[in-house]
């Protein structure tokens, strides 16, 4: 869709240039997906030349601006399955960002997903300097974040310990090509615990972390206690006692499987 109310591009776009009637622009798939007449100014981020992947010694950092197509390609076999959560064409891999998943902040997001599962954290720019915040907590609700609207998403970095560890992945819809309605991945920890984040069902990532690995009984009541009621979504992609459920019933299957 063209937005035809904008007169600018700032290319390359950094902290500090934003004003009233920016947004900041990275693949562009959300950002040209619908009329937004009160922009009048785009920011280019992809032009900033930010390397899609770093690997240092401990961690991966992935740049806001890594593509998906990028990020499947790493080698890591979480990263993929979470990136066929999109179920998009290769045409969205190649443009969709990994930042601008997070930061439109939709329950779906299988980069929200893949950043809360692995304990990645966001390093966020602002013109008061950078900050950084657990993915877990990036996400607040449907459609929001932690950023103000100067601030933008330089890159997510997540501990390899966490990327070669075990885990399980489960995601559900009610259609065979369907938005996720609900997306679990469970993770054992370096201390022979369990990790197990839900998102997609909820309006925004919650991670259940235990010691050990759990019984059945004990994993439901936590789910029960930690999760609200009211923090379960209900769209046309499915009620909240149907996520609910699924909820309920992934957790169990991911539990066996990494006890197995």
């Amino acid at each position: 869709m063209d937005l035809n109310t904008v007169a600018e591009v700032i290319s390359p776009a950094g902290p500090g240039q934003w004003r009233p009637g920016d947004a900041w622009l990275g693949g562009g798939t959300a950002l040209f997906a619908e009329p937004r007449p009160h922009l009048s100014r785009l920011l280019d981020l992809p032009s900033a030349g930010w390397p899609a992947l770093t690997l240092s010694d401990d961690a991966l950092e992935i740049a806001a601006t890594c593509t998906i197509a990028e990020l499947a390609d790493s080698g890591y076999p979480l990263a993929r399955q979470c990136c066929q959560a999109f179920l998009a064409s290769f045409k969205i891999w190649n443009v969709a960002t990994v930042g601008g998943n997070l930061c439109a902040a939709l329950p779906a997001g299988p980069m929200i997903s893949f950043g809360a599962a692995l304990d990645g954290v966001c390093l966020i720019l602002g013109p008061d300097g950078p900050r950084e915040v657990p993915v877990a907590d990036f996400v607040t609700g449907e459609g929001t974040t932690v950023l103000d609207d100067s601030e933008l998403l330089r890159s997510i970095t997540v501990p390899l310990s966490a990327l070669s560890a075990a885990f399980a992945f489960r995601q559900g819809s009610l259609h065979e090509h369907g938005r996720s309605g609900v997306l679990l991945i469970g993770r054992r920890t370096a201390d022979g615990g369990l990790a197990l984040t839900v998102t997609a069902a909820t309006k925004r990532p919650y991670v259940l972390r235990f010691r050990g690995l759990p019984n059945a009984e004990v994993l439901q009541i936590a789910l029960s206690e930690r999760i609200p009621p009211d923090a379960y979504v209900g769209d046309v992609h499915g009620l909240p006692t149907w996520r609910r459920h699924l909820t309920r019933l992934y957790a169990e299957e991911i539990r066996q499987e990494l006890a197995a």
